[in-house]
């Protein structure tokens, strides 16, 4: 064991912080790629990777959900991160005194308003960590940067300003992913249960498959689909619901779904977090 969860993205990152919070025993490990994340648990290098899958206000991360089926790791929790943006500066260096921002391009269209109001200049950065450290390095009193708390915490900045964001409910989900599946029932708000799978190709074959899980009651909280091997024929579908695989009506209605699909696996049977909520 090596104590380490792996995530995409610099020292600082939201991803950082979602390790942070979900996983404050252990050591985060910065990669390059999401691949880079998952290939550090496959070698050892890690045991955990945490994974950003949607965000409330920009949807679904891009690539993740093709790249969990063939990752070879399991599900094993989620984790909920609110995206605080925050105004950081060298040490020292009043509001007043800023003439630019840097941040990843997402967050600058997340917080227009208070850039308008302090007439702050747009600059694109790399990411927000990213971005956070290279304030840092420059040493210009009048370029800040747009990131988390951890960010300024861990590249010696100041927060000028907190929260700056114009909408108060962006949120991003992770996913937990670790080597060895875990089946067993835990936490105290219910389970979560998600797979994917490819449906046959007989009429009305999805509407079918999906209403085994409304004649049983299982609430279904994403169903998204994805194009797999470059054909627009071939869709695979990402589902999470709530329940475990064997409560008797999840497990009803996955025999049903099971009916109609060619491809069914299960990627992970986790506690529910109420941050969901």
């Amino acid at each position: 064991m090596t104590n380490r969860i792996a995530f995409q993205g610099e020292l600082g990152a939201y991803s950082h912080q979602a390790c942070r919070d979900a996983r404050p025993d252990m050591e985060a490990l910065p990669c390059r790629t999401f691949e880079d994340a998952i290939e550090a648990v496959r070698s050892g290098e890690a045991d955990l990777a945490m994974l950003p899958v949607e965000n409330s206000t920009y949807g679904r991360v891009a690539d993740i959900h093709s790249l969990l089926p063939h990752s070879g790791l399991n599900i094993v929790g989620e984790a909920f991160v609110r995206v605080h943006i925050n105004l950081l500066a060298l040490p020292g260096v009043p509001l007043e005194k800023i003439e630019k921002a840097m941040t990843h391009t997402v967050l600058l269209g997340q917080c227009r308003k208070f850039l308008a109001e302090h007439g702050i200049a747009r600059l694109t950065g790399a990411d927000t960590a990213g971005s956070a450290r290279q304030v840092a390095e420059m040493g210009k009193p009048e370029i800040a940067a747009l990131a988390s708390e951890l960010a300024g915490e861990i590249y010696g900045l100041d927060v000028l300003a907190r929260h700056i964001e114009d909408q108060g409910n962006n949120t991003t989900r992770f996913l937990v992913m670790s080597p060895e599946a875990n089946h067993e029932r835990r936490g105290e708000h219910g389970m979560m249960t998600t797979f994917v799978f490819q449906v046959r190709n007989i009429p009305a074959a999805l509407y079918k498959a999906m209403g085994g899980f409304a004649t049983n009651g299982v609430n279904m909280t994403k169903l998204e689909s994805y194009m797999v091997g470059g054909s627009f024929t071939a869709t695979q579908f990402y589902a999470d619901i709530e329940g475990h695989p064997e409560d008797p009506a999840v497990k009803r209605a996955l025999e049903e779904l099971e009916y109609f699909t060619e491809y069914l696996e299960i990627l992970g049977v986790y506690p529910r977090d109420p941050r969901r909520d």
